[in-house]
């Protein structure tokens, strides 16, 4: 059996005015990797070091086969041998180069490798119309489309997101997230992504490591590290389930689309999905509703059958978490403890989780 190749591996630490960086991490060779957690929490920095920016980090960091850093032995590989693709919050574009120019820029000092789809790719992140553009002539949305291709052609052995739709605005973060939606699957180099916003990480991680005051505080598949319920206070809000699941059914008058997944099925809001397509949505757990038995006259569309795993504090003395279990995807329940009581619930007992469909169309 062919060994698996080893992925990211980083152990370090960092002094930068109030926030003192302390990780110990280790990311899978292939997929998206997110770094979440609140302002301030230390993923930028902690991306920087990774990447060969802080030159006075202490650690260790290795990738594969290859050390990059190791501050006992003297070793550290600058960024631009480190074979790396960034994308920052703002597209570093060369102004003096057109949109055709700044995507062949890094294509060209690859090699121009064939296993690079470069016409695939311009017509994913529709740049087709673009490609004689300078980049003063184009919108943020734009600029950061080129910016993600021009990564991408560089053939890099490892790339880099630091918040790329946070500074653009509701429509082009829509449909930028749909074009990294789409690359998802066929992706070949593993990604790190940085994000404060949960709804994006649920729609494109597969992975996550959950950061706070400069610590990693847990770290996992995505499914089963958001459904923990030790998590720290700062770290509530993103507390809910990641259901996986096939697009079933279109409902073109209400512009609903139909998840099916092992626990059931669940109404969503419809975007661009097509049937038979690979869905993904978020519940988070102060959307969850539990119910002794379904209710037939309430607007919520969905309501799923679970059983009670488990039952713990939550960041609020009035509230409580509830583990649950739905034809073996876990769901999260966030509730007041009055409510616990007064419908008598116990680990064991079956449940009805209600979500609302409109709760769901991050």
């Amino acid at each position: 059996m062919t060994e698996a190749t080893p992925g990211l591996a980083v152990k370090l630490s960092l002094r930068r005015g109030a926030l003192a960086l302390d990780v110990d991490m280790a990311l899978p060779a292939r997929g998206i990797t997110a770094l979440f957690g609140p302002s301030g929490a230390g993923k930028t920095a902690c991306l920087r070091t990774i990447a060969g920016f802080e030159r006075d980090s202490v650690g260790s960091v290795t990738f594969g086969h290859a050390i990059w850093q190791d501050t006992a032995r003297r070793i550290f590989v600058p960024t631009h041998r480190r074979r790396l693709g960034h994308v920052f919050q703002e597209a570093s574009l060369f102004a003096h180069l057109s949109v055709a120019g700044n995507l062949d820029y890094g294509y060209r000092r690859a090699g121009r490798p064939e296993h690079l789809d470069r016409e695939g790719l311009i017509e994913r992140f529709g740049l087709r119309p673009l490609l004689e553009r300078r980049v003063g002539a184009l919108s943020g949305g734009e600029r950061q489309r080129v910016s993600m291709v021009r990564a991408l052609l560089s053939d890099p052995a490892l790339l880099l997101f630091d918040e790329p739709l946070s500074a653009l605005d509701a429509a082009a973060r829509t449909d930028l997230l749909g074009c990294l939606e789409s690359l998802h699957g066929t992706l070949e180099t593993p990604m790190i992504y940085v994000s404060h916003n949960i709804d994006e990480v649920a729609r494109l991680a597969d992975h996550i490591v959950l950061l706070e005051a400069g610590h990693v505080v847990a770290q996992g598949d995505l499914q089963s590290t958001l459904t923990r319920v030790d998590l720290p206070p700062a770290l509530g809000e993103a507390l809910g389930a990641v259901i996986e699941g096939e697009a079933v059914g279109l409902d073109a008058h209400d512009q609903l689309v139909e998840l099916a997944f092992p626990g059931g099925r669940l109404w969503l809001p419809h975007r661009q999905e097509t049937l038979g397509q690979k869905v993904r949505c978020r519940v988070a757990a102060r959307d969850v509703v539990l119910l002794r038995q379904p209710e037939a006259a309430t607007s919520a569309l969905n309501q799923i059958r679970c059983r009670i795993v488990a039952m713990a504090d939550a960041d609020h003395a009035s509230q409580c978490l509830v583990r649950l279990d739905a034809g073996g995807s876990a769901l999260l329940a966030r509730i007041t403890r009055r409510s616990w009581h007064h419908l008598s619930l116990s680990p064991g007992d079956e449940v009805w989780a209600q979500v609302k469909a409109v709760a769901l169309g991050a």
